[in-house]
C-alpha cells in the first residue's frame, strides 16, 4: 500500500479539480469533492458490493445527474467522495495515484452529468 497523508492525498485531488476544463468547472459549481478512508456499508450496499469488498470502490457520486433534475429542482449540493485507502491500495507509486485520482474525480462526475458506468470514456 502506498504511503501518502491525508493532507497529501487532498492535494492530489485538488490537482485533478485544477486540471479538469474552465468549462467543465464551472458546470459543477454546486458539487462537493470530499476525501474519506473507507466507504460506509450504506456506499456499498448502494452501489452492490458486500463489506469484505470496500477496496474495490475507489469513489462514489451522491446526488441527482444533471438530466434527472426538474424545474424545481431544489437540494443539498451534490457530493463526490473518494475513498483514500482503496485507491491507495490499489496504487505502487505517487504517479499511479495522482493518475487514479484524477480519473476517479472525472469518473465520478461523469455521474454528476448523467453517464452510466458503462458510457464512460475508459
Amino acid at each position: 500500500m502506498l504511503k501518502l497523508s491525508t493532507t497529501e492525498f487532498e492535494s492530489l485531488v485538488a490537482e485533478a479539480l485544477e486540471d479538469l476544463p474552465d468549462p467543465f468547472t464551472e458546470m459543477i459549481d454546486n458539487v462537493f469533492v470530499m476525501v474519506e478512508e473507507l466507504p460506509t456499508a450504506e456506499d456499498l450496499e448502494e452501489v452492490g458490493l458486500e463489506p469484505h469488498q470496500a477496496d474495490e470502490l475507489f469513489g462514489l457520486y451522491h446526488g441527482v445527474p444533471v438530466g434527472d433534475r426538474g424545474v424545481e429542482y431544489s437540494s443539498l449540493p451534490d457530493r463526490v467522495v473518494l475513498y483514500r485507502r482503496p485507491i491507495l491500495k490499489a496504487c505502487r507509486s505517487r504517479a499511479e495515484a495522482r493518475r487514479e485520482i484524477r480519473d476517479t474525480v472525472v469518473h465520478e462526475l461523469g455521474h454528476f452529468f448523467g453517464l452510466s458506468d458503462e458510457e464512460m470514456p475508459y
